[in-house]
């Protein structure tokens, strides 16, 4: 914390990378962006940058009187979740005769590259900056050099014991490493997991990637390290929810079991009819590319700052797969989806030899060309929210959905366009046996939805026809 002598030297010195002064009290996305920048520290100084509101360019103060409310808003830049990661920093005013002045500081972070909405700023003198491909290559090898990457952070409190080595010496370690070579290695156990990232020697503990591959319970170490899968009846949260799943293995069994409960729970086939002589498959949510997606978000998701899962929640139009984390390195909205990098490099790397992904950056391309062949909307991505990256995948199978969009879903309505939907050749009264009422009520309902469905054709071969 500055003293007042040390705070009027800096006003009357010039602006630099570790000085600004703004007379605005309200501009939170200037003072934001200096905070991003200070944080960043390009120039390696060590020392803390300092924003001073209510002081003029040359350094002469403004007459400002800082408030508990404007200290207090000012404070609560650092927690808006816009400045990520979340920087070091202090707001305290000093007073003068002249006026008070409110600053605003700041640390830098180590955990370089700071971003403000995403965009990373740094100071260039006595002005601030967006950084260029160099600068964020600069500011990412500065973290590189102050932290291990989480993947081969000791995993602490947990030991040996706390990891599947059955399945290590099964399932794993002969993929990972030549059969040749295998059969003349005479490693203990910890020689052979610390050999491929997994056990950390000098801690005596799994890293955090051993344990996220072969925990026995992963989440009793790394809280946020499942996927949640939950069904909604509805288009929104507030419907009633029809199934749930947690998905809280290691990742050797939890990729296995997402892959199958993808293939056979997410993935519907139907046969549709077109004419009296032909019926074609529908399918609502093509396999590979819903693999792809859930797989990706597993292989990119953030594990530090947030205990929150990789969310997958299926509601009646829809898909959403939602993984904490956006985009990441050189990877950023301008380039999406032509520039690939990688959060978390070993469990990317473990995903190939398992065989789950393939690490050549065409995960997107296989997605988009997946849902063309299937005749399905193209994936939306979300990358406007800066501690997520989000996935939308909407339902081929979307007839009564979409066309109609009917909230109830009890309604007697929908019950029947859904009936006629799945099967155009019901007899009434099978709809009447289906819905529980009698078949003169059908019948009336019927009526009143001509607008909707009409039946063509026949008693005996006809069908039923959803209007356009």
């Amino acid at each position: 914390m500055l003293t007042a002598e040390e705070v009027k030297e800096l006003l009357l010195d010039l602006e630099n990378e570790r000085v600004e002064r703004t007379i605005s009290t309200d501009n939170t996305e200037k003072f934001s962006q200096a905070i991003c920048a200070f944080a960043n520290d390009i120039c390696s100084t060590g020392l803390p940058g300092y924003l001073f509101i209510g002081a003029y360019d040359k350094g002469t103060l403004s007459g400002l009187k800082a408030t508990d409310k404007l200290l207090k808003n000012l404070s609560s830049l650092r927690s808006e979740g816009n400045i990520l990661p979340a920087p070091s920093m202090s707001v305290y005013k000093v007073s003068f005769p002249e006026g008070d002045v409110a600053v605003i500081e700041v640390q830098p972070s180590k955990l370089t590259p700071v971003r403000y909405k995403g965009r990373i700023w740094i100071r260039v003198g006595p002005r601030k900056a967006i950084a260029n491909e160099d600068d964020e290559r600069i500011l990412m090898e500065k973290r590189v050099a102050n932290f291990l990457p989480f993947e081969t952070q000791p995993c602490y409190g947990s030991t040996i014991n706390d990891l599947d080595l059955d399945a290590f010496r099964i399932k794993y370690l002969p993929k990972a490493i030549d059969p040749e070579l295998l059969k003349n290695d005479n490693r203990d156990v910890k020689s052979q997991l610390a050999s491929l990232r997994l056990y950390d020697k000098s801690e005596d503990c799994p890293t955090n990637f051993g344990m996220l591959l072969l925990g026995k319970a992963p989440t009793l170490f790394i809280g946020g390290a499942y996927v949640q899968y939950v069904k909604f009846e509805g288009t929104h949260r507030a419907t009633k929810v029809l199934k749930e799943v947690a998905f809280k293995g290691n990742l050797l069994k939890t990729l296995e079991d997402i892959d199958v409960f993808v293939h056979y729970t997410i993935e519907n086939q139907r046969p549709v009819y077109v004419t009296m002589m032909r019926e074609d498959m529908k399918i609502n949510y093509p396999y590979r590319a819903m693999r792809e997606i859930v797989m990706n978000s597993i292989m990119h998701r953030s594990f530090e700052g947030t205990n929150s899962p990789i969310r997958f929640y299926e509601y009646s139009d829809r898909i959403e797969i939602d993984n904490p984390g956006n985009l990441y390195g050189r990877a950023n909205i301008e380039n999406f989806p032509n520039e690939t990098d990688y959060r978390n490099p070993l469990i990317a790397s473990a995903m190939k030899i398992l065989g789950y992904v393939n690490q050549f950056g065409i995960g997107l391309k296989t997605v988009r060309e997946t849902l063309e062949q299937y005749s399905c909307k193209p994936a939306e991505y979300v990358l406007n929210d800066y501690t997520t990256f989000k996935v939308i995948v909407y339902n081929s199978d979307d007839v009564v959905d979409m066309k109609f969009r009917m909230e109830d879903s009890d309604s007697l309505a929908y019950k029947i366009l859904s009936l006629v939907t799945e099967n155009p050749k019901i007899t009434r009264a099978e709809i009447a046996e289906h819905c529980g009422v009698s078949t003169k009520t059908i019948e009336r309902q019927l009526a009143r939805m001509k607008d909707k469905i009409e039946f063509v054709g026949a008693s005996k071969n006809g069908y039923w026809q959803i209007k356009d």
